[in-house]
């Protein structure tokens, strides 16, 4: 079976994104899979602070628990991130978390001088989204950030879930078929990887 690694993006513990992630959590578990599970927000993680050290290893000089995460995910077949969207973008926390993964940026592109674009996936990604509005360009903006994040981490974006008009806390719950689609999901994926 394979490992997984669950990040969860919201600054609310049981707000929606992280109740549809649970769900997708559950479904992997399900098909006998193991998922590491991380809330951003409990997670003492600095801002890349662009000092660009990492240029000589692909190696971050901050450390904090940026690295135990990383280190998951990089063992990792898949990855389920979930973030509420913030003015069109995903949350602080997220893009914080997001930002760190320069150094492997760097790393893959200066130090590997891998060429653009001719990499092979060795992983497969999971976001799973809500936002209060109904705007059809709505999650524009997170869905850019998490193709390029994906790059960065040879990672495939197997699947998204995004939901549109879930504000309040506990608003996904209205939704029972929201919530079986994200467990489906989770199986889907742990699956996929078998």
């Amino acid at each position: 079976m394979a490992d997984l690694t669950a990040i969860y993006g919201s600054p609310r513990r049981n707000g929606n994104t992280s109740t549809l992630l649970s769900k997708a959590v559950e479904g992997a578990r399900e098909q006998g899979n193991t998922v590491k599970e991380y809330v951003l927000r409990d997670m003492n993680i600095s801002p890349c602070l662009e000092i660009y050290s990492c240029k000589k290893d692909g190696e971050c000089s901050i450390k904090d628990d940026f690295q135990g995460i990383r280190d998951d995910m990089l063992q990792s077949s898949g990855i389920m991130l979930a973030s509420p969207i913030f003015f069109y973008a995903v949350t602080a926390h997220t893009k914080m978390f997001m930002d760190r993964f320069q150094s492997l940026w760097v790393k893959k592109y200066w130090i590997n001088e891998t060429p653009f674009g001719k990499w092979t996936p060795i992983r497969k990604c999971l976001f799973i989204s809500a936002g209060a509005t109904s705007g059809k360009k709505l999650f524009d903006g997170a869905l850019y950030t998490m193709k390029y994040f994906c790059d960065t981490l040879d990672m495939e974006m197997w699947n998204s879930l995004l939901y549109r008009g879930l504000d309040g806390p506990k608003d996904v719950q209205k939704h029972e078929e929201y919530l079986q689609e994200a467990r489906d999901a989770g199986r889907d994926l742990a699956s996929s990887l078998s």
